[in-house]
C-alpha cells in the first residue's frame, strides 16, 4: 500500500488559488470509481467542517479502514475551519482535482461537496440526518452519488440520563447553532423527551463560535442543566461551555464522549472512530466498484454501541452523585 498524506491548509485563500480555472463537472481521478481498482493508486478528497475530536475521530476511523482494506491512495485533508464559504471554496476545488471520491465530514461540507457534484461519490460522517439534510432522496435508499455514515446519538436516552441523575430538574437549556441543521433535529427529540417528562426547557442558540461564552452565561440563574445535542460549533467550544458550567455548577448533558472529554459532565454517546470506520468501509465498496452510493443505505451505530461517559471532575465541582450509574469510561 502507498499513501500519501497532502498537508491539511487551513487558510480560504489557499484552496481559492487551487480554484482557478476548475470545471465543476468531472470525475477523471487516478482511478474511476466502479472499476476493480487493481494495482491502481486511488486520489480521494477530505473535506472537514471544523477541527474538534469527534471530527478528527471520524477522520482517523475513515482513513483507517482504508488502510485496512489495503488501498493505495493519495488523500487531500482539507478543512474549512466551520467556515461556510470556505466550505464551497474547498468543495469546488477537490472537484476541480478529478477525486475518484471524495469524504465530508459535517453536514455542512457534505452539502457544500454535494451542490458541487453529482457524479463524484461522495461518503459523508458526522451527520445526524442525511435526508432532512437534503443529501440523499432517502435514507434507506440514496438514489444519488451521495451516502455515508450517520451520527444520530440516543437523544431521548440522553434525556433519560438528566432526569436520572437530576431528578429535581425542572428547567434544561437547549444549547446549539442555529446554522447547523442536524443540530436542530435533535434539539426537536431532546423537548419531545423532556415533554414526556414534563420538564421545561428553553432554547439558546448561537450562529457562530463567537456567541458561545455570551449564551452560555445567560443560561445562568435560568436553568438546572443544559443539553448539548452533537453540534459541530459547540463541540469545538465545548472547553467555553465548560468554563461558564464549572463556575456556576450547571451540570451538562452533551451528545457525544468528545465532549465530555472536553468538559462535558456526562454523555450516553457513539464512538466517532468508529462511525468514520464505518463511512471508511462503505468507500472501500465504492472505490472496488462492489456498490454505488445510490444503493448503500445510510449506516448509523446501534445503541448496543453507545458508551455511558462521565467527566468525574465535572461531576464534583457540579456536585453531581453519579456513583450508582454504570459507567464504561470515565474521563
Amino acid at each position: 500500500m502507498s499513501t500519501v498524506v497532502i498537508s491539511r491548509r487551513t487558510a480560504v485563500s489557499a484552496a481559492l488559488a487551487a480554484v482557478a480555472g476548475l470545471g465543476l463537472a468531472g470525475c477523471g481521478g487516478t482511478q474511476s470509481a466502479g472499476s476493480d481498482g487493481a494495482g491502481s493508486t486511488f486520489k480521494i478528497g477530505v473535506l472537514q467542517l471544523v477541527e474538534h475530536a469527534a471530527l478528527d475521530a471520524s477522520n482517523k476511523g475513515f482513513v483507517a479502514a482504508l488502510d485496512d482494506a489495503g488501498l493505495s491512495y493519495t488523500i487531500d485533508q482539507q478543512n474549512a475551519q466551520g467556515d461556510q464559504t470556505a466550505c464551497q471554496t474547498i468543495a469546488a476545488k477537490l472537484v476541480g482535482d478529478g477525486d475518484d471520491l471524495i469524504l465530508a465530514i459535517g453536514t455542512p461540507a457534505a452539502q457544500a461537496v454535494a451542490s458541487a457534484t453529482s457524479e463524484i461519490p461522495v461518503v459523508g460522517t458526522a451527520i445526524t440526518d442525511f435526508a432532512a439534510s437534503g443529501l440523499v432522496e432517502d435514507n434507506e435508499h440514496p438514489g444519488g452519488n451521495v451516502t455515508g455514515s450517520s451520527d444520530l446519538t440516543p437523544v431521548a436516552d440522553q434525556i433519560d440520563l438528566l432526569h436520572e441523575i437530576l431528578p429535581g430538574a425542572k428547567q434544561v437549556g437547549l444549547l446549539y447553532c442555529t446554522a447547523e441543521s442536524n443540530s436542530v433535529i435533535q434539539i426537536e427529540l431532546a423537548e419531545e423527551a423532556l415533554d414526556k417528562l414534563g420538564i421545561g426547557h428553553e432554547r439558546y442558540s448561537v450562529s457562530s463560535s463567537n456567541e458561545i461564552q455570551q449564551v452560555t452565561e445567560s443560561t445562568v440563574g435560568k436553568v438546572d442543566a443544559i443539553y448539548a445535542p452533537t453540534d459541530n460549533t459547540i463541540a469545538a467550544g465545548m472547553a467555553t461551555v465548560a468554563m461558564v458550567a464549572r463556575e456556576n455548577k450547571i451540570p451538562t448533558v452533551v451528545g457525544c464522549d468528545t465532549m465530555v472529554e472536553d468538559g462535558g459532565l456526562i454523555s450516553y454517546s457513539i464512538n466517532y472512530e468508529d462511525l468514520g470506520r464505518r463511512a471508511g468501509e462503505m468507500a472501500v465498496k465504492i472505490l472496488q466498484g462492489e456498490a454505488k452510493p445510490a444503493d448503500l443505505p445510510i449506516e448509523t451505530l446501534s445503541s448496543s454501541e453507545c458508551k455511558l461517559i462521565v467527566n468525574a471532575d465535572m461531576a464534583e465541582a457540579c456536585g453531581v452523585d453519579v456513583s450508582g450509574l454504570k459507567v464504561d469510561i470515565t474521563v
